[in-house]
């Protein structure tokens, strides 16, 4: 296992972190519990020292689970990290509810690394005029937290401002080579560092897509034309690393294959070391792949705000995994998430809010014609399904402290 050095305090963690966002599940859909509990102790003595859960992840089971591994000694063989469910914050007094019941459910006395959760520029204008700032700092000195960070996935303006905006010690962005324009992008890994900021990595494989085979015969023929012979996992996980801007990343590992697969990458993947004939061929795939997306879209947020309250991004964000993961029922369970008012503002943004007044038409770098591919939004993604979804997102989400 590579380690590397959190930039402000000098801890020393391994490049590879554990998130508990996608445990192995019973055939009923509750967390496997002995399975997942020997799957985070054998990444442990495999060397990984972060592992990484959040208040919602498998509707609240994940941060028990992790406090139950995290028994027998492994509490004080890693640096553990959660995350303040900011879209559930109407108060200062919340907050420390929140970490309270977060430091029972994980049976500690602190967390290493806590995050305000999920980010944008409105759902941070919320939580600072909450006292979010005031709140790390107390919670920070009496010791139920060691580090601040935040997890971002709004626009790169308003990244840059959240980075601005307290003394963080870390951050966290959704980054691959897939995405290194979309929310914070390239441009923000590397604001961050320049700031000394670690950056923690999450969705190196975008949900596991570029860790399958390859989609289509032209990026599969892109990839048998290296001279190093790499599974897909492989070439994805090592570009990540490749960014010396980079702490750590995030694998939501589920089985002991993939398990086994990451730690080895994680043993030789140094910063730089890509040559750049292969950070060039990664770039040609990530050219077919985009070539494969239904929208261009890359997320600049220029079309942005819709009068009617459309959130065209994420519309077209969930619209392109639906097409690209071959996981239809993930895809559509993400748009309700991300655009139902579920997390962040409590009004949805619904494609079908959409009127084709065709503000956004003039706005658009990429002259998408975005009024006619929200339809096609409409027809893929919002079914009869859509209310039991938005239900069952809320149960996951929208869960208080009792």
């Amino acid at each position: 296992m590579l380690y590397r050095t959190m930039p402000k305090n000098g801890d020393r963690l391994s490049i590879l972190g554990f998130g508990c966002m996608r445990l192995p599940a019973t055939p009923e859909g509750a967390i496997d519990e002995p399975r997942a509990i020997a799957q985070i102790r054998a990444a442990i003595d495999a060397g990984v020292n972060y592992v990484d859960t959040a208040w919602p992840y498998h509707a609240g089971a994940s941060e028990p689970l992790l406090g139950k591994a995290l028994r027998d000694g492994y509490r004080a063989r890693v640096k553990l990290a959660t995350k303040l469910p900011s879209w559930l914050v109407t108060s200062r007094a919340d907050m420390d509810r929140f970490l309270d019941a977060q430091l029972s459910r994980l049976g500690t006395d602190h967390i290493d690394y806590y995050l305000v959760h999920a980010l944008d520029g409105p759902l941070w204008d919320a939580v600072a005029s909450h006292g979010v700032a005031e709140f790390l700092d107390a919670a920070k000195a009496d010791g139920r937290i060691v580090n601040a960070g935040f997890s971002f996935h709004g626009l790169l303006p308003d990244f840059k401002r959240i980075v601005d905006a307290y003394p963080w010690v870390f951050c966290q962005i959704q980054y691959n080579y897939l995405d290194q324009q979309f929310q914070a992008g390239t441009e923000g890994l590397r604001y961050a560092a320049a700031k000394g900021l670690g950056v923690v990595v999450m969705e190196p494989l975008r949900g596991g897509m570029l860790a399958r085979p390859a989609p289509a015969p032209a990026i599969a023929a892109l990839w048998d034309a290296a001279e190093a012979r790499r599974e897909p996992v492989d070439w994805a996980l090592r570009w990540v690393w490749n960014h010396p801007e980079v702490t750590l990343l995030l694998s939501g590992m589920n089985e002991e294959a993939h398990i086994a697969q990451n730690v080895a990458v994680a043993g030789q993947a140094l910063p730089g070391g890509l040559t750049d004939p292969e950070t060039a061929l990664v770039d040609r795939v990530a050219t077919a792949y985009k070539e494969l997306l239904k929208v261009g879209c890359t997320g600049c947020g220029y079309c942005m705000p819709c009068p009617m309250g459309v959130q065209i991004p994420k519309c077209f964000d969930a619209y392109n995994a639906l097409h690209m993961n071959g996981d239809a029922d993930s895809a559509k369970f993400r748009y309700v998430v991300s655009v139902g008012g579920v997390i962040g503002v409590d009004a949805p943004g619904f494609a079908t809010q959409c009127v084709a007044c065709g503000e956004c038409l003039e706005k658009c770098p990429q002259h998408i014609e975005i009024p006619e591919v929200l339809k096609s939004v409409v027809a893929g993604l919002e079914d009869e399904g859509v209310p039991a979804r938005m239900e069952m997102a809320r149960k996951m989400f929208k869960v208080r402290p009792q």
